[in-house]
């Protein structure tokens, strides 16, 4: 290993010019694996791998290759994208392109390796191969990309990711890793640095599309000798694990993106800050780190450079608001997470009152590859106003669900109609909900929106962290825009009236909404629909008096809900009606007498005591002591529990 340490960091990693020798480059080949004399398994290991069984996959893997007494090696990669795919596994065999299988559970496990070792391949889990084209194909086989999961994305931050081992610093640096790092701080000025970035055109990815560049430059500019870094990988949003997926799956770019962000800047310490409970990424990427220690990638005097830099993990507290930068800083500092005034501004006054630069996953991530091809490269993507790509997080109803990457430009509905599939189970479309708990709700009408900061600014639209859920007719609009606002006001810190007592009072206006009053009278009625009226003027308030970015738009849920779905929420005030049956509080439920036998099943299961009768006759159910759970309805196998 100190050998190879030694090949990596001399021949590659301080080699000056950009093409490397032909021997080398051999020797590159053999560690990538992209040449091999005998066969290799590449197995999942992110969560939804994990969760999906690939541990168990692996090992029926090796215990297959014991068995057959083949001489193959095992290789654990990240996440490919697709989590319909999980677990996935990867075929390849010397002088052979890499065949792609889903759904590899352990028992099919046998069933695949036989098809693939005697060239007999099962058609049901193939997706497809990659690699050459002009030798090693399989006939007939399509290859990864022609796949329109794949075909319609751009995949430039999600390219390694399912590629290589991400726990391995050398197969990284086979793949070219940290050369771009070295050249950055042999090379560059962090002023020239800093305009490379801003001339690029990349927009933070959190949401605000604050140009990244003039950022550091407004760090780079203070007097301060000493300024600090952080990565923000918190990503708390419901629906949302883009960052996640990328820590789990290829941390050493994250890693080189942080190093030449803090070269920039001029920052000597770098700080990833996690989300509590990523066990997985948060083991991967202190790895990562302590591989890239290793190799002199991070410590004193990197290279000779001058250049000193430390990158250290530390996890949240587990609080929502903790996302927001001057809330983070607080908890770094070791006080309740709660959000300040600004300005001043991080970039001024940040961690320990020294400037800082909060940049998330998908930015750093992208810093690498700018600095590597150009920033004309990274212009030609997108739109005017919005270079590059977006990360997404598909999650819901969709068909597919996975981490996408397409260009700046591409429409709402290319993403839900191609790279989701649509809508699954033969459901009707309703709505996708952009942005997690504060995002916004976009109908049909809104899906041809491009995928742009100033054209979904233009609409009153945020992008956030990348969060993209896909909701079908059988989805309360009302009772999902309740669940967001009873996650926000539970991760609410309390510091300021307006975010405090506005989306507790929201919370209440819209869990009056989703129940039946005590009385049916006009009187009843009248001061439910003015409490949602209140809705509005309390989400004004919000916005405009909120001390940071989690109250000031927290109501977005329900503003772009009520705009768009009204009629859905006039019908909880007036008619009473949740047309998905959803809201317990609204629906009701009688007995069948011509299809009740009597069997006594729902009365025996009812929690509220509410259903009487006389065993093998008929049952009724009393009203006014229903809940609305549902269990009789669940439990009934006549049929016979109706819903009104």
């Amino acid at each position: 290993m100190e050998n190879l340490k030694k090949y990596l960091t001399e021949k590659v990693l301080l080699y000056d010019r950009d093409v490397l020798p032909a021997e080398t480059l051999r020797v590159l080949q053999t560690i990538t694996r992209e040449k091999t004399e005998a066969p290799v398994v590449y197995v999942s290991s992110g969560t939804a791998g994990i969760i999906a069984g690939s541990n168990k996959t692996a090992a029926a893997v090796k215990s297959y290759l014991e068995t057959v007494s083949r001489d193959a090696r095992v290789v654990r990669v990240g996440c490919a994208g697709p989590l319909n795919f999980e677990p996935f596994i990867c075929v390849q065999l010397p002088g052979k392109n890499r065949l792609f299988f889903r759904n590899i559970t352990e028992e099919k496990v046998d069933t695949i390796l036989d098809g693939v070792f005697h060239d007999d391949l099962p058609a049901e889990e193939l997706v497809g191969q990659q690699g050459k084209r002009d030798y090693g194909m399989w006939p007939g086989v399509p290859f990864m990309e022609e796949i329109p999961y794949f075909a319609l994305q751009k995949r430039n931050v999600l390219g390694n990711c399912g590629c290589y081992d991400p726990e391995s610093a050398e197969e990284y640096i086979a793949r070219g890793g940290y050369r771009t790092f070295v050249k950055t701080i042999r090379y560059y000025t962090h002023e020239e640095v800093c305009s490379i970035i801003e001339k690029s055109g990349l927009r933070g990815r959190s949401g605000g599309g604050f140009n990244t560049g003039t950022k550091w430059k407004s760090a780079l500019a203070s007097g301060s000798q000493m300024r600090y870094l952080i990565c923000n990988a918190k990503e708390s949003d419901p629906g949302s694990f883009a960052d996640r997926t990328i820590l789990e799956s290829d941390p050493h770019r994250l890693i080189e993106g942080i190093a030449i962000a803090s070269y920039a800047i001029g920052a000597t310490t770098a700080i990833v800050y996690l989300r509590s409970g990523s066990a997985i990424a948060a083991e991967r990427i202190t790895k990562a780190i302590q591989n890239a220690r290793d190799y002199g990638i991070i410590g004193h005097n990197i290279f000779s450079s001058g250049f000193n830099l430390d990158i250290i993990v530390r996890t949240e507290p587990g609080a929502f608001v903790c996302g927001e930068e001057t809330a983070l800083i607080a908890s770094l500092e070791g006080k309740r997470g709660m959000p300040r005034l600004k300005p001043p501004y991080p970039t001024v006054s940040g961690l320990m009152g020294k400037p800082t630069v909060i940049n998330n996953v998908e930015t750093l991530m992208n810093v690498p590859l700018i600095m590597e091809n150009g920033p004309d490269w990274f212009r030609a993507m997108g739109t005017e106003g919005s270079k590059g790509t977006k990360v997404f997080a598909l999650s819901g109803r969709g068909r597919y669900q996975g981490v996408v990457e397409v260009e700046m430009g591409t429409t709402l509905r290319t993403v839900v109609d191609l790279l989701a599939g649509g809508v699954r189970d033969g459901k009707n479309f309703k709505a996708v909900i952009l942005g997690g708990a504060s995002g916004f709700f976009l109908d049909e009408k809104l899906l041809d929106t491009r995928i742009d900061f100033d054209e979904m600014s233009s609409l009153g639209i945020g992008m956030g962290a990348g969060g993209l859920v896909i909701i079908d007719e059988s989805t309360c609009i009302v009772d999902t825009v309740k669940y967001y606002m009873d996650f926000i006001h539970n991760e609410s810190c309390g510091k300021c009236i307006p975010c405090r007592e506005g989306t507790s009072r929201m919370l209440e206006i819209l869990e009056n909404v989703i129940r039946k009053p005590r009385s049916e009278d006009s009187l009843t009625t009248l001061e439910r629909f003015k409490g949602v009226m209140q809705l509005q003027t309390i989400a004004a308030v919000m916005k405009e008096a909120s001390l940071c970015g989690l109250g000031q738009t927290a109501p977005n849920p329900f503003i772009s809900a009520l705009n768009t779905f009204r009629d859905e929420f006039e019908e909880h005030i007036f008619d009473r009606k949740c047309r998905a049956n959803l809201c317990r509080g609204l629906r009701t439920f009688s007995i069948d007498v011509d299809k009740c036998t009597g069997c006594t099943v729902c009365a025996v299961r009812c929690p509220e005591n509410a259903i009487y009768g006389t065993r093998l006759q008929p049952y009724f159910i009393v009203e006014e002591k229903c809940s609305g759970c549902g269990i009789c309805y669940e439990v009934c196998k006549f049929s016979a529990v109706i819903i009104k």
